[in-house]
């Protein structure tokens, strides 16, 4: 596959207002895009009120919510995405993630036993679109007699992952990975591989399941785009393991370092430590030439099924500009 034939989505963080959040994912279908999420950010626009008005101004693309089992129970989001897959048609999918530091700290919740809820919400997510009455007993969660109105859905679950570990339980439990960081993505690719072929997932059918591979990238095609990426890392550097920040080619001086930082100053001391170098190995960075060139070179090398970008501000001209762009640079214009 190659870049002008790749499924291209978007991430849309909802810092701006529902009526330009519709308008970038109206503007995105127009433009040929397959899918959409919006990031379930718990206190900014409510992700299943901005989806379904969504679900009713488009036609095609898909509509999905990344979310997380601590800010809302799994049954509750089980429900919100059926009505979602109601409303458009069938068009809903969700990325699971478990569950950063900018979204649980303001609530006051803690990250406990993430693995263990993360296989339960999906096990109690794929049980209730069954459409039938659901007991059950997970380790983390419980269901008695749980039925959903809006009978059967066949939902995708995709999870966005980091350690080593939830790398393994996606590759053995989902129906998609969805990655973030450009230097990992083989390392993490290839744990998640491993961990599906040695509990021979299978498809409905009896098959071998393939593993739906996406990258999610900010794309800084122009110095100034560059300069922002700079300051946008700080929780994302320190939520990542060990691994990829060894891949992002820190030795052990720079991460304490960073997390030094962390500790005085907060994610915006950390992006004054964020250099050139670091940002293009965390994403894709260049001029539009050197910026496609990366992603023929990533859609090759880990047969990459889609690539998202990822829309984190207000500005509709601009992010119209920016979803035009990636079309542009995939197509090689």
């Amino acid at each position: 596959m190659s870049a002008d034939q790749i499924a291209l989505g978007l991430q849309i963080v909802p810092t701006m207002g529902s009526a330009e959040l519709i308008d970038t994912i109206m503007a995105a279908e127009e433009l040929g895009y397959s899918y959409c999420m919006v990031a379930d950010e718990g206190l900014m626009l409510d992700v299943y009120a901005v989806l379904g008005a969504a679900a009713r101004a488009t036609s095609t693309i898909g509509l999905g919510a990344v979310t997380n089992p601590y800010t809302r129970h799994p049954a509750a989001t089980a429900a919100a995405l059926a009505t979602v897959d109601e409303m458009s048609g069938g068009r809903a999918f969700v990325t699971l993630v478990a569950g950063g530091t900018m979204v649980l700290h303001p609530m006051g919740l803690q990250r406990s036993a993430p693995l263990a809820l993360m296989a339960d919400t999906i096990t109690a997510l794929r049980l209730l679109w069954r459409g039938e009455p659901v007991t059950w007993q997970g380790r983390r969660l419980s269901l008695e007699g749980a039925q959903l109105t809006t009978g059967t859905h066949s939902i995708p679950i995709w999870v966005a992952a980091r350690g080593e570990r939830m790398l393994e339980l996606a590759g053995t439990h989902a129906d998609g990975l969805m990655l973030m960081v450009k230097s990992d993505l083989g390392d993490a690719f290839g744990i998640a591989e491993q961990a599906r072929q040695a509990a021979g997932t299978l498809a409905g059918d009896g098959r071998a399941a393939p593993l739906m591979r996406a990258y999610l990238d900010r794309l800084a095609y122009r110095p100034e785009m560059i300069e922002e990426a700079k300051h946008l890392y700080g929780y994302a550097i320190m939520d990542s393991p060990p691994r990829i920040l060894r891949n992002l080619g820190l030795d052990d001086d720079e991460i304490a370092g960073l997390k030094n930082a962390f500790a005085q100053g907060g994610p915006e001391a950390v992006g004054q430590l964020v250099t050139d170098e670091l940002v293009a190995s965390y994403q894709i960075a260049g001029t539009p030439a050197e910026c496609r060139h990366q992603l023929e070179h990533l859609i090759g090398a880990h047969h990459l099924d889609a690539f998202f970008v990822n829309i984190i501000s207000p500005g509709p001209a601009a992010n119209r500009d920016l979803l035009a762009e990636v079309v542009n640079i995939a197509a090689g214009r």
